[in-house]
């Protein structure tokens, strides 16, 4: 997947349209347009075709208007990415109320975050080392963070809890994006792919040079990336708790 980079562009200026802080577009201007629709087609081209696909030329052809236009309420791609990634984090209305315990609001944290890269995949193209806070992303992070408040750790060790388990939650999700995309890519699905190297690989394990391989029963890498997701989402949250005690 290709890689974009948060804050690559004017950090101020993406401030500014985050935090509605920029001169709102004045008279003169194709009626209709606004910075949320740009914004809103700008996420479900991505959301259909990949980040990849986001320009300035193809945003203007969905809306109708002219390419220039659009400069006028966004600078460019950059700005317009860091716009794109507080729109879609928004908190569900099921996970509204806060959780009553650490548990819970981690669970619900890390499922939320599993929906919205499953939702955005182009997400995952996007390195986010130096992330462009907005209203939406600094609410998530608030409701968060109140759902860990009864946690006996720092505010630093409740920090470090959320980027730990927001790593696990992208690496799983980028592994069952890539797979869906590999099938898609290659017209292969993942049963003929294991089925065509079947033979070889027998084989090699009949050498006897591979003996843990070998003694693995026939449902040792059966588990779905679902599976795979709940398993290591209960070993963080069992780990947590025997480290609080």
């Amino acid at each position: 997947m290709t890689m974009e980079h948060s804050g690559s562009g004017d950090l101020n200026r993406s401030l500014e349209l985050l935090w509605d802080y920029a001169d709102k577009p004045g008279r003169g201007r194709k009626p209709g347009l606004s910075l949320e629709r740009i914004v809103a087609a700008a996420v479900a081209i991505a959301d259909a075709d990949g980040l990849e696909a986001v320009s300035m030329r193809r945003i203007s052809s969905e809306l109708g208007a002219g390419v220039m236009s659009l400069y006028r309420y966004v600078p460019g791609k950059a700005e317009l990415l860091d716009l794109m990634l507080d729109s879609v984090c928004v908190i569900p209305e099921s996970d509204a109320e806060p959780a009553t315990d650490w548990q819970t609001a981690m669970e619900r944290y890390a499922r939320g975050a599993m929906d919205l890269y499953l939702r955005h995949p182009w997400m995952l193209q996007v390195d986010q080392a130096r992330p462009v806070l907005g209203p939406n992303q600094l609410a998530g992070i608030e409701h968060a963070l109140s759902g860990l408040s009864g946690m006996a750790l720092s505010d630093q060790k409740k920090v470090n809890i959320l980027v730990l388990v927001d790593g696990f939650v992208s690496s799983c999700a980028r592994s069952q994006v890539n797979a869906k995309r590999a099938e898609e890519r290659t017209g292969v699905t993942d049963e003929e792919f294991w089925t065509t190297q079947a033979p070889i690989l027998e084989k090699a394990l009949a050498t006897g040079k591979y003996p843990m391989m070998a003694a693995l029963s026939e449902d040792a890498f059966a588990g779905s990336g679902e599976d795979l997701f709940d398993f290591g989402l209960g070993l963080m949250i069992e780990g947590l708790r025997v480290y609080l005690r």
